[in-house]
């Protein structure tokens, strides 16, 4: 599935439909439990200046495919708060259970035209609407009708093995099988071009591999918040 900064993302036509802007990712990690042998892999991510670039999403794919593994139906939250989706960045496994509940004292309409994930919850507060499983992988964009600068990324991954680099730009991957992987990182805030944004490693019995991404484009800036109500906060 290609991660590119421009998946997803919409033009504001009526009421129904908000123009969708990139903003810094937020954090969320599903560990997995490998097999006897397998490794920690750590993955950083450091800016043009050589500073750390926290709340990248990190997947690493391919690998030997083994035996299917029963797992436990995963669950996720994306809150609404102060007007934002927090995290504003999920990583999450296909199949997980993802819930929104609203915490503001405004009402919310969340979202999502992506290919990946098409739904919309109707205008409410607190926890109105059942969770929503995401169960097709890719990029999923979401909105508010209400509010145009609330805007949050969902990234659905079949790989197992992923996670988000923290404020030091590190993230580390447990439990990774031998086998080749192509790790990939993507935030709506890297400009470099895709091929830049992965790499291949080969993960053998006891390794500890760690993987480095030094950018050679300047971040992109996160939009400004609009100040000001919104004439659907009354509701």
């Amino acid at each position: 599935m290609p991660l590119t900064a421009g998946d997803g993302r919409a033009t504001r036509t009526p009421r129904a439909a908000v123009r969708v802007a990139p903003l810094a990712c937020a954090f969320f990690v599903l560990a997995a439990i490998g097999p006897a042998g397998a490794a920690d892999v750590t993955v950083t991510v450091h800016a043009v200046n050589g500073k750390p670039v926290g709340d990248v999403a990190v997947v690493l794919e391919g690998g030997t495919p083994g035996p299917v593994r029963h797992r436990e139906r995963v669950s996720a939250r994306m809150e609404q708060h102060n007007r934002h989706f927090v995290p504003e960045l999920l990583v999450v496994e296909t199949g997980t259970l993802v819930e929104f509940p609203n915490n503001d004292s405004v009402s919310h309409q969340v979202y999502s035209f992506s290919p990946a994930k098409r739904f919309q919850l109707s205008l409410y507060r607190g926890t109105a609407h059942p969770p929503i499983e995401f169960a097709t992988a890719g990029l999923v964009v979401l909105g508010c009708n209400i509010h145009d600068e609330m805007v949050g990324y969902i990234l659905v991954t079949p790989s197992p093995y992923h996670g988000q680099t923290d404020p030091s730009g590190t993230v580390r991957i447990a439990g990774v099988p031998p086998g080749s992987y192509r790790v990939r990182i993507w935030s709506p805030r890297l400009a470099d071009a895709p091929p830049a944004l992965e790499r291949r490693i080969e993960v053998t019995d006891g390794d500890t591999p760690q993987v480095g991404f030094s950018l050679a484009k300047a971040l992109l800036a996160a939009p400004t918040p609009r100040p000001g109500r919104s004439e659907w906060d009354a509701y």
